[in-house]
């Protein structure tokens, strides 16, 4: 892209109906190594986007299977050592990677984990902000409450882009309003309902959907990312007008990202680049 194009949020909203027409036309292969809760939203949500998920985590297939993705996605979610020779080795096949570090606080082996995959460097970190301020300050002391957040995403913004300068991923902070840093730029997304906070990974699908968006264009990790978060939002935006709680809003989440056309997408994204 030009640097000199103005990115306005009619330019973002563009972006982000190509990206999406990307994945829908190209079908991304993402090998996820996910968390037992979330594997049937994560495989649901990216087939709906148009992607094609792969849930394979044995170690003996990596060296034959990662390779041939078009991005690798890892989330720790439900943390097992059997699982960490799969990820290392995945996060090593030389495919462009996405990484949640959920719960990083939660222990201090979960938190040496996740420092020994942050060292593999993934394209894009995606975690709430108690997550990103845990991860940038390799501190297991934070105030932890489970996989949710005890702070608002504005709260992490600069350890984010600290964590970005010093590793060199993306970082994405979920909250009210997302926040994407490459160290350098922060760019805000702000679509999304709070209901989607009571539906079990939400978060991990739309790491998952980063993924793809990555996968079909890996030139510009930053607009990927961005314009994933606000996608899923928007789904869960119009999933939420014919939603009766949060079971049925995950149902309509996952309808709405499967219909969502151009004229939606491009008047709808909220996306917005930071001075």
């Amino acid at each position: 892209m030009d640097e000199d194009e103005v990115r306005t949020e009619a330019w973002w909203g563009r972006r982000a109906w190509v990206l999406l027409s990307a994945v829908r036309a190209r079908a991304p292969l993402v090998q996820c190594i996910t968390n037992l809760v979330s594997m049937d939203i994560v495989a649901n949500a990216l087939l709906a986007a148009g992607a094609s998920p792969a849930m394979l985590h044995c170690l003996r297939e990596v060296p034959d299977f990662s390779p041939r993705c078009d991005a690798v996605y890892i989330n720790v979610g439900t943390l097992s050592e059997d699982w960490l020779p799969s990820m290392r080795a995945a996060a090593s096949a030389g495919r462009p990677w996405v990484f949640d570090p959920v719960a990083v606080a939660a222990s201090g082996f979960r938190m040496e984990v996740c420092l020994s995959l942050l060292a593999l460097r993934p394209a894009v970190v995606r975690g709430n902000a108690s997550e990103i301020l845990a991860l940038a300050s390799r501190s297991d002391n934070s105030s932890f409450k489970g996989v949710d957040s005890s702070h608002d995403s504005s709260d992490a913004l600069q350890a984010a882009k600290a964590l970005a300068q010093s590793n060199g991923a993306v970082v994405a902070v979920s909250g009210a309003v997302d926040f994407i840093t490459d160290g350098v730029q922060v760019v805000s997304a702000s679509n999304g309902v709070p209901m989607m906070q009571k539906i079990t990974a939400t978060g991990c699908a739309v790491t998952a959907l980063i993924a793809a968006f990555v996968g079909a264009d890996p030139s510009d990790a930053l607009v990927a990312a961005a314009c994933a978060l606000a996608i899923f939002g928007l789904a869960g935006e119009i999933g939420m007008e014919s939603a009766k709680g949060p079971a049925s809003l995950r149902m309509h989440l996952i309808d709405a990202l499967y219909s969502l056309d151009e004229q939606t997408v491009t008047s709808r994204v909220k996306i917005s680049l930071l001075p």
